[in-house]
């Protein structure tokens, strides 16, 4: 009788040294609504660039920047002197205005008002493009900025004023920029 519980014992305490096993979930995905996403965004990408490419391409007038952030720009008035342009602090004064493609207004200059931003700090509701544009301008420049949807108000829009997936342009004037030490 003592071999058996003995025998019991011993293989009671092997199989509690065995490791924990991982649990495996319950159901598993293959991933095609991402795969099938990306694509989407991807042909949706690629639609918002051809419609800007033809804006391009119909005002070859216009000297079109390609910034390496993703938009186009173009400058209205532009700084000869070489005053820098802001960085990371520095708090800058401004004015914009967007317009979808098609040159209607979604939200005017008074609409806005005058905007006070610091570059890279401020928790303000502006635009990524916007953003990034600014880092580009100096004191006293207007520029116009051609936005795809991704970097304008991307999937949300503005409700009741612009639908999702929408690019946008917008011109905007750097009054001045309050540099930091």
């Amino acid at each position: 009788m003592n071999k058996v519980v003995l025998i019991i014992l011993s293989f009671v305490l092997l199989y509690a040294c065995k490791s924990p096993e991982a649990r495996r979930p319950v159901q598993q995905n293959s991933g095609t609504f991402i795969d099938a996403s990306i694509a989407r965004n991807k042909k949706l990408v690629e639609a918002e660039e051809a419609k800007i490419t033809a804006i391009i391409e119909a005002n070859p007038s216009q000297e079109y920047i390609t910034s390496d952030n993703g938009f186009w720009y173009f400058y209205r008035t532009k700084d000869t002197l070489g005053v820098p342009t802001a960085k990371f602090g520095d708090r800058v004064e401004f004015t914009y205005n967007v317009s979808d493609l098609d040159g209607n207004v979604i939200v005017s200059e008074q609409e806005n008002g005058i905007q006070h931003y610091v570059i890279d700090q401020t928790n303000q509701e502006l635009i990524t493009g916007i953003r990034q544009g600014l880092k580009l301008m100096r004191e006293g420049e207007k520029v116009t900025f051609l936005f795809p949807s991704h970097k304008a108000y991307g999937y949300y829009g503005i409700i009741d004023k612009i639908g999702a997936n929408v690019p946008v342009t917008s011109t905007v004037t750097l009054k001045s920029i309050d540099k930091t030490q």
